[in-house]
């Protein structure tokens, strides 16, 4: 049962919710403006969690720095008006929010994405009012790694770190709960970049399925 911790915080993209479809979808708009070849949906896909400017990069790897600024920055533009379209959540994840929602577990969303994205995607799914905090990737003056972004999520639920759990896809999300002092939970159904392996980012725990999450030893 989910009763030793009071808190569980997730990763958004490739963690909480599959936005990879919205995402790349506006990156291929991106590269169809710009007569850019389309990089192959699921190396892009993988790629989601290195945020906008990976995304950028791995479509347009020969510009150079202020042109893949210029063009992060219309990839942000463009997926802003399209945010939800096809972004749902993982399977099995609707049924882990009503579990914990029914506990005296409180949960929430934290994240690199910016808030100007975050925020509004949350509510059109109908998840803002649901969650205990969301800390964006603009929330605080550092991103994950660091742990300031979960010491503040941790901070605003009122939960210490060592009863709170942190759940990614991403090696930056591991050292940021690491680093908070939070348990920290590995996933693989998330945007694996290639050549990398959730078994070797020294996770306390790596799962396959939202449903693994209530049963894993820490959350009995």
């Amino acid at each position: 049962m989910l009763n030793e911790v009071d808190a569980i915080l997730f990763d958004l993209d490739g963690t909480l919710l599959d936005t990879a479809p919205d995402l790349v979808g506006a990156l291929f708009r991106l590269c169809a403006q710009e007569h850019q070849p389309l990089p192959d949906y699921q190396l892009a896909a993988q790629h989601v969690s290195t945020g906008a400017i990976g995304l950028v990069r791995l479509a347009f790897p020969d510009h150079d720095e202020q042109k893949q600024e210029e063009l992060r920055q219309r990839l942000v533009d463009t997926y802003a008006t399209n945010l939800h379209e096809n972004t749902l959540l993982y399977p099995g994840m609707e049924d882990l929010l009503k579990r914990i929602e029914t506990s005296e577990i409180r949960w929430g969303v934290v994240t690199n994405k910016i808030a100007e994205l975050t925020e509004p995607l949350l509510e059109q799914l109908g998840l803002r009012q649901r969650t205990g905090t969301v800390v964006s990737g603009d929330s605080t003056d550092h991103r994950k790694p660091h742990p300031d972004p979960l010491l503040l999520a941790l901070k605003e639920l009122g939960v210490a770190p060592g009863k709170a759990v942190y759940v990614g896809d991403a090696p930056q999300d591991i050292a940021s709960g690491k680093a908070a002092g939070t348990i920290t939970i590995a996933v693989r159904w998330g945007y694996i970049i290639p050549g990398t392996d959730p078994n070797d980012w020294q996770a306390d725990y790596t799962i396959d399925h939202p449903e693994e999450l209530a049963g894993l030893p820490a959350l009995r």
